[in-house]
């Protein structure tokens, strides 16, 4: 099959059948609905991209397992090159939809799957590496969106899977068969679970032999028996329902989405079982896939970013405000930050090396690094960006009043009439409703939605904080470090 266009896989969504809930209701038309569709859209981006000749360089690649083209989201890294591609095509796609286009996660899942079941095999004589590559060639001949799913509930940290009150709070296997297995729990904070066509799911955390049944990977389709999902409730998120929506909702066609993906004993067969109860490679599996999803962070948001500089930048011009020295410095400030960023994951795709498998991975120290940068420096772009924008970015009245005739003045003047007359700024640069878009615009990416695939993400996306810094602390090599100032300081013990 060619490359499926992103008007073509709208319309395999269709075909699914895939359960929904949102705000206590079942969503039968969900390709459709105001608040899922620009979510939708994003993805659509990534199939539209890997079309355009302009970009077939970053979003395409060849297949090491078939030799055919495929889309990069779906491509097993064969060399630095391809990881620095990767972080590159995650740039681009972040500027083109302002948002999180939520095909990395099954990227980087592939990616940390195919290594690992290689090893696993190699130690136990399994045959989970062809399993997983059997299932890798169906979804790149199909050009299909997977997602990877790692995160458990966890119920209370402190305690092991296999210790939690409710033996569910971590997702496991509840009853091993002849012809594969059945699992039980859920996966939380799924990004574009809904808008996947399969799940890869992994373990979410390095386990003990005690927790074995919660060391359990898997591939199965997104409309399972026994699989259902329930959306994320976003900021914002009803403006979408309002009649004629449009400037009010800052990024219109485009969004992130997350939601709550249950298991209610669904049945996985064994050949899309890619690890069950091998528990000593459990933590193998999650360091590998978030050292992947940490490099993403260098690339997603910072596109992201170039955006939300050009929007600041806009609104300071449309203020009027653009020829201020504290505005051009902010606006240094918010590149710095951001393309610091950039080269934090291009520096740790630069240092990858080859797998066992033949795959490469990126330098873990240095994706944690990107990854823990990423915690802060959007934040403090979104800061600047708020500063630039002035405080009506957040106390505008709706669109409706600027379109309102009801009248309400003296002299005739309409609530409409009004509104356009005191929000007007900068005449000679944008009108009023140019105005009040690009501020609606930042609130979106910086307050609303949008914070789903910029803000918030970037602190608790690929883990938070403190799981990037004990990954740094492991890696930082503190002794080799120690052992050089020794010799420096002519210190022999």
């Amino acid at each position: 099959m060619a490359l499926m266009t992103g008007t073509q896989y709208i319309e395999s969504l269709r075909r699914l059948n895939t359960r929904v809930y949102m705000f206590g209701e079942k969503i039968d038309n969900w390709v459709d609905h105001p608040i899922i569709r620009p979510s939708i859209n994003c993805v659509a981006v990534t199939y539209d991209l890997a079309n355009d000749p302009q970009y077939e360089d970053l979003m395409t690649a060849t297949s090491n397992l078939t030799g055919k083209k495929i889309n990069r989201f779906a491509h097993i890294h064969q060399s630095t090159e391809d990881l620095k591609k990767k972080v590159k095509m995650q740039r681009l796609c972040g500027q083109k939809t302002a948002s999180c286009f939520q095909r990395c996660v099954g990227m980087d899942a592939f990616n940390a799957e195919y290594s690992t079941t290689f090893e696993i095999d190699k130690k136990y004589g399994t045959d989970y590496h062809e399993r997983f590559k059997k299932f890798l060639e169906f979804v790149q001949e199909n050009d299909l969106v997977v997602d990877g799913a790692m995160t458990d509930p966890k119920g209370n940290r402190s305690l092991a899977p296999h210790a939690q009150e409710d033996p569910d709070l971590f997702l496991r296997i509840k009853e091993r068969r002849a012809d594969g297995i059945v699992v039980r729990g859920a996966k939380c904070h799924q990004t574009g679970s809904i808008n996947s066509h399969w799940h890869i799911i992994m373990p979410t955390q390095a386990m003990r032999e005690e927790d074995k049944n919660y060391a359990v990977s898997f591939a199965c389709p997104s409309d399972a028996e026994g699989l259902y999902m329930i959306y994320g409730r976003q900021a914002c998120d009803t403006r979408k329902l309002e009649e004629g929506a449009d400037v009010d909702l800052g990024n219109k066609q485009y969004g992130g989405q997350e939601a709550l993906v249950v298991f209610d004993d669904v049945f996985i067969p064994n050949e899309y079982v890619f690890m069950a109860g091998e528990y000593d490679f459990a933590g193998m599996l999650v360091e590998r896939f978030a050292g992947f999803h940490r490099q993403s962070y260098g690339g997603c948001k910072v596109g992201v970013g170039d955006v939300v500089i050009g929007a600041a930048a806009l609104a300071a011009e449309y203020n009027g405000a653009d020829k201020a020295s504290h505005i051009k410095d902010k606006l240094i400030e918010m590149t710095h930050l951001n393309e610091t960023l950039y080269a934090c994951g291009i520096a740790c795709s630069t240092e990858g090396h080859a797998t066992e498998s033949g795959s490469y991975i990126i330098d873990l120290l240095l994706a944690n690094v990107c990854k823990q940068n990423v915690t802060r420096f959007p934040y403090e772009i979104v800061r600047l960006a708020e500063d630039i924008a002035g405080g009506l970015m957040v106390t505008m009245p709706s669109e409706k009043d600027f379109k309102s005739d009801l009248v309400v003045g003296k002299n005739g003047e309409t609530i409409g009439d009004v509104c356009n007359k005191y929000f007007a700024a900068n005449a000679g640069k944008c009108s009023t409703e140019d105005r009040l878009r690009i501020l609606r615009f930042l609130e979106n990416i910086c307050l609303g939605a949008s914070a789903v695939g910029y803000r918030t993400e970037s602190m608790h996306g690929a883990g938070s904080p403190q799981a990037q810094r004990i990954m740094i602390q492991r890696q930082g090599n503190i002794e080799g470090k120690k052992q050089l100032a020794k010799h420096i300081a002519g210190i022999h013990k």
